[in-house]
């Protein structure tokens, strides 16, 4: 309600927003109101006395509906159609003989005529969903009315060309029944899903085979697109258009893929030629679907998947004559080169852009279906190339039937190639420019190959098209120039591998390779990762050049570690002149090194020698600053070349193992407290002292003679007094620790003899008399104990 009028005149714009709001307040009431109303008009009108609220008595508690009221009554409806179509059915199938023809024509007739029009008056008292269902029923009944007169009357004609034309038939009535009563919903789609049956019906009636069938499944599509985009007024219903549409769509892709189907199997031109018209005709419909939605509306992924699906059947249409008259390599280049004009669709400025959205991803697809299978008999050809690794220089070329059909594929690459890079100049994105590239590459690398051509031209060609490859990686920025960087790589590997099969090819393309690869490392102008991918390569080829050197004099393979330790003691040498490249060729002759310690594994004097060159170059690369964490590679290097070559001598004594490390080690730890006093003493001399005392004192505990412990506690003896000395924590605790262990080892068998003299009952009162002093003087024990550590602590 309003508000009543304020006591006081309010001013006149207070009074204005003050009425707006009461106003606004009331249309809301209003419309409230008029909802509720139409909603209870709708309600079926309840016997009289029964009308409540949710079905409740007034006065009495609101209880919640386990359905609400159209539910139920669509539920009841349901079966009670259900249950009509059932007993319509059992009298048809069971009861029908027992009437004669005048009986049965006035049942048919009556029932069908009460059921298609009893709709008609429950529209107009407003029973929409009882009307559906009737309707539904009488729409059965004119099927089970096909059937009867079929039974009576044409029981010898053909039955499929009977169901094509009862379908028309009906699907005909069904329609002008919908145009009747425009208040259903249901008989309108039910005649279009009807109207898809009796053109495909009739053409397997007449036996008109696969491709008839293909046309009369491509007839009806067409039907379909036109109701879809012709009919305005229809369109607007989605109870018309979808299912039209879905139609459309499944028909059309059912003569698609009976026309691809029959052009597949087709063994000539003249057999190909009536599925290559099929396709063509859906090629038709699918661009010209395309481009009628695209100028009705605007670009729909249904119009572009109609374009997509016109192109592939153009490119199919096309090519199906010329196939059967070409091998299969070249029949897939003839259908990478009818497709290239769809992806020529991206710069037609005169087509919609769904339909040209469409061509090109049909042609895309059809070019990455050839250019994948073309690519994987040219990737096979190079990987039979690794059989030469089982017959190293044995020169045995297999024949150019071993690498695959022919330069068919090489061809269907590079017109691919060609079409990427077109696409590179057209599109602003990188992705055309990488596959350009590597299909580039491939196609050009296998096409001597795969033509057969002497192993010389072969290896010429191929060396050419890699360092091609290095050149574009070297001086083309972004995604092109790595995509060229890995097929260089991948060039240079693969032809390294073809070169194993004779003594010369491998100097030849190892040298040519090397020198490539370290020119590639030293151009400045090149991305870092490229240059440091090449330096790598330039340290492999070189130790791969040492190594063949090696096999070709004839050593064995455990001498090939000298010539291989060559390759790190140059980097090593050319180091401050690599720059940036510096680490990863570093890197790599690291790696060659550890292989080069690793060949003469069995043989220790051999070992031993590479161990102590291998020192060497280490301790050589250690002497500039930048790289002094080398010295301590070098001093394993060192000790190991000596423990390997006193192990191979049958020396069995720990200490000539553990000397010279702990000579070494003690001679770093006095030079590193002479430059800085703070040092530990642990991290100066503790090392080096443990190496020599621990392994000495766990001898001196199994060795039966005198002349070990005596040396090693006078070793520990020393070692004590000069920590005490020089207050130095370290020696002072290790050598007082292997003091005190020897001085044990020694008295150990009299302490025994003298226990073993001793009464049974003396230890364990001498064990109590000593438990007691100590615990009388236990706090005078505890403040020694404290000074000690205290004093310990102050040491270095």
């Amino acid at each position: 309600m309003a508000s009543p009028p304020p006591s006081m005149p309010l001013p006149p714009a207070q009074e204005l927003a003050l009425i707006d709001r009461e106003l606004a307040q009331l249309d809301a009431r209003r419309l409230y109101l008029l909802a509720r109303r139409d909603w209870l008009l709708r309600l079926p009108v309840p016997a009289a006395g029964a009308w409540a609220p949710n079905g409740s008595v007034p006065g009495s508690p609101a209880r919640p509906q386990e359905a609400s009221a159209p539910g139920a009554q669509n539920v009841l409806l349901t079966l009670g159609a259900v249950l009509l179509a059932v007993a319509a059915l059992a009298f048809t199938l069971v009861s029908w003989g027992s009437l004669g023809v005048a009986g049965r024509s006035a049942v048919l007739a009556v029932v069908t005529a009460a059921a298609l029009g009893a709709p008609a008056l429950l529209l107009r008292r407003g029973l929409r969903s009882t009307a559906e269902a009737v309707a539904s029923v009488g729409l059965l009944l004119t099927v089970l009315d096909a059937y009867a007169v079929y039974a009576v009357a044409g029981a010898g004609a053909d039955a499929a060309a009977y169901a094509a034309g009862a379908a028309a038939v009906l699907a005909a009535l069904w329609a002008g029944y919908a145009l009747l009563l425009p208040g259903l919903v249901v008989p309108l789609p039910v005649a279009v899903l009807t109207a898809q049956l009796p053109l495909p019906v009739a053409a397997v009636a007449s036996a008109a085979g696969p491709v008839g069938v293909g046309w009369a499944l491509l007839a009806t599509a067409a039907l379909d697109a036109a109701l879809v985009l012709t009919a305005p007024g229809v369109r607007a219903r989605a109870s018309v258009c979808g299912p039209a549409a879905v139609s459309a769509a499944v028909l059309g892709a059912g003569a698609l893929l009976s026309g691809l189907a029959e052009s597949a199997q087709a063994g000539s031109a003249a057999a190909a030629a009536g599925p290559a018209l099929l396709l063509a005709g859906c090629a038709a419909l699918g661009v010209g679907v395309a481009w009628r939605e695209s100028s009705a509306t605007a670009a729909t992924a249904a119009a572009t998947a109609a374009a997509v699906a016109g192109g592939l059947a153009a490119v199919a249409a096309a090519g199906g004559p010329v196939r059967p008259g070409l091998s299969r390599e070249w029949a897939v280049a003839v259908f990478l080169l009818l497709a290239l004009p769809l992806l020529a669709a991206v710069r037609a400025t005169g087509l919609p852009a769904a339909v040209r959205r469409g061509l090109a991803r049909a042609g895309a697809g059809v070019a990455a279906v050839a250019t994948l299978s073309a690519l994987l008999p040219a990737v096979g050809s190079l990987g039979f190339r690794t059989g030469v690794l089982g017959e190293v220089w044995a020169a045995t070329t297999p024949p150019r039937e071993a690498y695959g059909p022919g330069p068919a594929a090489a061809v269907t690459l590079l017109v691919a190639a060609g079409a990427a890079g077109w696409l590179a100049r057209v599109l602003p994105r990188p992705e055309p420019g990488v596959i350009a590239v590597v299909l580039g590459w491939a196609g050009l690398f296998t096409a001597p190959l795969l033509s057969g051509l002497p192993v010389a031209a072969v290896l010429a060609v191929q060396l050419a098209v890699t360092a091609a490859a290095g050149v574009c990686a070297l001086r083309v920025a972004g995604g092109p120039g790595y995509a060229a960087a890995v097929c260089a790589v991948v060039g240079a590997l693969n032809l390294s591998v073809a070169a194993l099969d004779g003594r010369t090819a491998t100097f030849a393309v190892f040298g040519l390779l090397g020198a490539g690869c370290a020119a590639g490392a030293a151009y400045r102008s090149a991305a870092l990762p490229v240059r440091a991918g090449a330096a790598v390569l330039a340290v492999g080829y070189a130790a791969a050049t040492a190594a063949a050197l090696a096999a070709l004099w004839g050593l064995a393979v455990s001498w090939w570690a000298l010539p291989l330790l060559t390759v790190p003691a140059a980097v090593a040498a050319l180091g401050p002149h690599l720059g940036r490249v510096r680490i990863p060729a570093e890197a790599a002759a690291a790696a060659v090194g550890a292989a080069a310690l690793l060949l003469p594994v069995g043989e220790p004097a051999r070992a031993a020698l590479v161990c102590a060159l291998a020192g060497v170059v280490c301790a050589g690369a250690a002497v500039r600053a930048e790289r002094r964490g080398l010295g301590w590679a070098a001093g394993v290097l060192f000790v190991a070349a000596t423990w390997i070559r006193l192990s191979a001598s049958g020396v069995g004594v720990p200490e000539a193992y553990t000397l010279p490390v702990t000579v070494p080690a003690l001679a770093v730890g006095f030079l590193r407290r002479h430059r800085d006093a703070g040092a530990s003493s642990w991290t100066a001399y503790g090392p080096g002292l443990a190496a020599t005392l621990l392994p000495s004192l766990i001898a001196a505990w199994g060795d039966p003679h005198w002349l070990r412990p005596l040396l090693l506690g006078v070793a520990a003896l020393a070692v004590t007094l000069l920590g005490a000395h020089r207050r130095l924590q370290a020696p002072l605790l290790l050598g007082g620790g292997v003091l005190a262990a020897v001085a044990l080892h020694e008295l150990a068998p009299y302490v025994v003899q003298v226990v073993d003299a001793l009464p049974r009952w003396l230890p364990p009162a001498l064990a109590g008399l000593l438990l007691l002093a100590v615990g009388a003087t236990y706090e005078k024990r505890l403040r020694d104990a404290r000074r000690l550590r205290a004093a310990v602590r102050r040491l270095r």
